[in-house]
């Protein structure tokens, strides 16, 4: 079935090369991907799969029912959307939308989606159960999965499978990840309220920039005393809002920020440990203050058997060279993770950097490029997968 499905994959690169430069040459925004979803819907009913549109708002769901009679479902999510980014790859192919590019290889799991899809469905009499393939908008505002989930698209779903493409790992091979892959990420904004004054009379006023600025240094000592070092979290500040003039000493602060962690048992603590510090410091000098905590998507935490799955089919795939066990995890967020609450799964990393380039640009760069060869890795990987996920589960 390997060599079945190398062949299908070969067979159909050439059309795969196409439907990614179309998708990466038209990006849509988050919650905007209209145009791409019509694309995708047209490719997957082309292909035999029912097809079900506007699904989280803008998001398309494929199904394909095999020729067994197992009642379990399969999914397979991919992203479609694109970031508010000025493209500057030079590519024949580049960005037609100004300020818009795809620069975290949408486009690529998009197209990766799509060949798995066209594969499962030349070989649906050796699939025993059904395939649902999640086409997913708005993963970049990290709201898209939720919506998906919200109009039913993990439901009886027993297994999902995902994928996102990394530049640091040569195209033509994948990273896997047991357990924790990427962080939770919650959102952070701090209030602090003193009193106005002249700034030549400091001990007249209660001084809300010194103060906001003792609760941000005391916040990054306490995390490096009281956190433990081996279950990471990340707080950082990105904006400040406060004052009225250069000798007006000012009477509120707002601090925004970001709060990435690993291990829930440790998220699940942070709100109040923030806060114990922020009063801490506030009360200290007479200010007031308010702590506003909203949690973002939780961490992605690969299944091991679905992720020992998936590593043995690479395996067999491509030969154990190609296949990296990776050893941290990553500090960005990813919400692939929303999916998990309803269902066990995994997603691994498709290596997609030019092996010959001494600099691969980072994600969410305004040069970055692929090397398109890593599609047919993805969706090899992607397909035999789920193939073997029916001979294997029980």
């Amino acid at each position: 079935m390997l060599s079945r499905i190398k062949d299908l994959a070969t067979n159909i690169a050439p059309r795969l090369i196409e439907i990614r430069r179309h998708i990466h040459s038209h990006p849509e925004l988050s919650g905007q991907e209209y145009q791409t979803a019509a694309f995708v819907a047209g490719v997957l009913s082309s292909s035999g799969l029912h097809v079900q549109e506007g699904v989280g708002k803008t998001g398309v769901i494929g199904e394909l029912q095999g020729t067994g009679e197992d009642k379990r479902i399969l999914a397979i999510r991919t992203d479609m959307d694109a970031l508010p980014i000025q493209e500057r790859s030079g590519l024949e192919f580049a960005s037609r939308t100004e300020g818009i590019m795809h620069a975290c290889g949408h486009d690529v799991h998009t197209t990766v989606g799509l060949g798995t899809a066209m594969i499962l469905a030349q070989i649906a009499e050796e699939i025993s159960g059904k395939v649902r393939f999640l086409f997913q908008p708005a993963e970049e505002i990290a709201k898209g999965a939720s919506w998906m989930v919200a109009d039913g698209a993990m439901d009886k779903v027993s297994g999902i499978l995902g994928i996102h493409v990394f530049p640091s790992i040569p195209a033509g091979s994948i990273g896997v990840r047991y357990g924790a892959l990427t962080a939770a990420a919650d959102d952070l904004e701090i209030v602090i309220m003193g009193e106005s004054g002249h700034g030549a009379r400091p001990h007249e006023a209660i001084d809300a920039i010194w103060i906001a600025s003792q609760v941000i240094t005391t916040l990054q000592q306490a995390i490096s005393r009281t956190q433990n070092p081996l279950r990471p979290v990340v707080l950082s500040i990105g904006k400040i809002n406060g004052g009225r003039a250069p000798n007006i000493i000012a009477d509120k602060v707002q601090l925004l920020g970001t709060v990435r962690s690993l291990h829930p048992e440790t998220r699940a603590n942070l709100p109040n440990w923030i806060e114990r510090i922020v009063a801490s410091v506030c009360n200290s000098y007479g200010a007031k203050y308010q702590v506003n905590y909203r949690q973002g998507v939780p961490s992605v935490q690969n299944d091991y058997f679905l992720t020992q799955l998936l590593q043995s089919s690479a395996e067999e795939a491509w030969g154990s060279d190609r296949v990296q066990v990776l050893p941290e995890p990553s500090l960005g967020a990813e919400d692939f993770s929303v999916y998990l609450e309803h269902s066990p799964g995994t997603m691994f990393r498709l290596g997609v950097g030019f092996k010959d380039r001494v600099i691969n640009y980072p994600l969410h760069h305004p040069q970055f490029e692929i090397d398109e060869s890593a599609i047919i890795t993805g969706v090899v990987t992607m397909a035999y997968t789920a193939y073997r996920y029916w001979q294997q589960v029980s």
